[in-house]
């Protein structure tokens, strides 16, 4: 009960911002601005400059996909010594770990097949990678 209470806290807590900031502002966008004999001219609000909070990324998130470009770019190898070195830089991304890594495991497989992708295996956070990649495989 207390996780549910806590998980809709946390929904209301980001979302109900966005929904008054987009509402009042959309609401002023229909107010003539210019005096009522001139050409009627309409502030146009953008939802995209609306709230540029709303659109920041959590440091996981951007992690996963950094790590994901490396691990394109050069191997999964590199990627999880740096997940493992993230996680140990900042304890608070720790929780995440796990994810990041079965992610990583699925985009080997993507890019090198299941069997190469096993070879690239390490014990960052458990066997997560591992995990990933007989998900993906399997």
């Amino acid at each position: 009960m207390n996780q549910a209470a806590r998980r809709i806290g946390r929904t209301l807590a980001l979302v109900l911002p966005v929904v008054l900031v987009l509402s009042g502002t959309l609401a002023v966008a229909r107010v003539p601005w210019a005096a009522p004999d001139a050409d009627s001219q309409v502030l146009t609000a953008s939802a995209e400059t609306a709230s540029t909070r709303a659109q920041a990324r959590a440091p996981h998130e951007i992690l996963r996909d950094r790590l994901l470009a490396e691990l394109q770019e050069k191997d999964p190898g590199s990627a999880l010594t740096h997940l493992q070195e993230e996680t140990s830089r900042r304890p608070s991304l720790a929780r995440h770990c796990v994810s990041i890594a079965r992610a990583l495991g699925r985009a080997a497989v993507a890019k090198y097949g299941d069997t190469r992708a096993q070879s690239f295996a390490r014990p960052v956070c458990d066997t997560s990678f591992a995990y990933g990649v007989a998900q993906e495989a399997g």
